[in-house]
């Protein structure tokens, strides 16, 4: 499959990319208004790895979403065990 050229791409989702960096300003408005001298969140894991992803988001790296899908990802375990579905 042949991929689009960038200006199409562009054309094509500037405004979804758009609407969804303003929702993403918007809940870091949001927790930066929330934060005050007894609760900070600038050591919360899920704030840090938000951090991280914006830089990735920021970087001339090429794989981007991968990168991001790895930060909110956990780690393998073989041990892990699929859930049992219930009835």
């Amino acid at each position: 499959m042949t991929p689009l050229p960038a200006d199409r791409v562009l054309d094509h989702f500037f405004l979804e990319a758009r609407s969804r960096l303003l929702d993403l300003a918007a809940i870091l408005d949001r927790i930066a208004r929330g934060n005050d001298a007894t609760r900070s969140v600038e050591s919360d894991a899920r704030m840090e790895k938000l951090v991280a992803a914006i830089r990735v988001l920021s970087s001339d790296a090429p794989n981007k979403a991968e990168l991001i899908q790895q930060l909110f990802s956990l780690e393998y375990d073989p041990n892990w065990q699929r859930p049992r579905p219930r009835f």
